[in-house]
């Protein structure tokens, strides 16, 4: 079976990602901790990585990133307030060219043929989410293992998202209670930390939405509703 490296944050799409993937790769999960607020989010991919089936799970510690990003978003700046509907300040620059380059590297180095994260078509707003950023990324990621390609010493390697294949947050959701049923309600995506979902960021009014949207019901305690 091929290998394929995940970009696992234990949010819904990263899980339900794994759903369309593990009949088909060896899944190696890599969680990165950039000094985002939502710090539980880290902590649900480790309780759901061995359960998606994960032959392997990497915490991988960035936090320096926040000293980097300073004050241009909110994930990782606490003293901004986060909004309930999609805002530029939500993008962490470039923070998935930063997750999938790290992503990227484990995959040459262990053979793997594939690097997955979770954006889908709903994600247009976020350009490191567009099928365009990952063709660019590809091929610069390519070009600077190329050598090593072409003498047959690194793998070939595509990078996919749903997004990839035109697929939206409620396909996905689809896909993932299929195949985990009930475990798609332990994954986090709420932008703050918290003993449940906040129920009001962006985030998770995306996801409320897509439960509904995808005639699934939401069983995800928040704490508004």
């Amino acid at each position: 079976m091929e290998k394929a490296v995940v970009v696992f944050s234990g949010g819904v799409d990263s899980v339900c990602s794994c759903a369309i993937l593990d009949t088909r790769y060896e899944m190696y999960g890599l969680s990165f901790a950039y000094g985002q607020r939502a710090s539980r989010e880290i902590g649900a991919a480790r309780e759901l990585a061995e359960r998606v089936g994960l032959r392997e799970h990497t915490v991988i510690d960035i936090g320096f990133m926040r000293e980097i990003y300073g004050g241009t978003n909110v994930l990782t700046d606490q003293s901004k307030s986060i909004p309930g509907r999609f805002e530029y300040c939500i993008v962490a620059p470039i923070r998935n060219a930063v997750f999938l380059t790290i992503a990227a590297a484990r995959a040459y180095s262990i053979g793997a043929s594939l690097v997955a994260y979770g954006a889908h078509s709903g994600d247009s707003n976020y350009p490191d989410c567009r099928p365009r950023f990952v063709e660019s990324l590809h091929d610069a990621i390519r070009e600077g293992e190329i050598d090593g390609i072409m003498a047959g010493l690194r793998r070939e390697l595509a990078i996919w998202s749903p997004f990839m294949d035109g697929l939206t947050k409620e396909d996905l959701l689809r896909r993932g209670y299929e195949r985990y049923g009930d475990l798609v309600f332990e994954t986090w995506s709420c932008y703050m930390d918290g003993r449940m979902h906040c129920g009001e960021c962006e985030s998770c009014r995306n996801r409320r939405a897509a439960f509904e949207g995808a005639g699934i019901r939401d069983m995800t305690p928040y704490a508004c509703h």
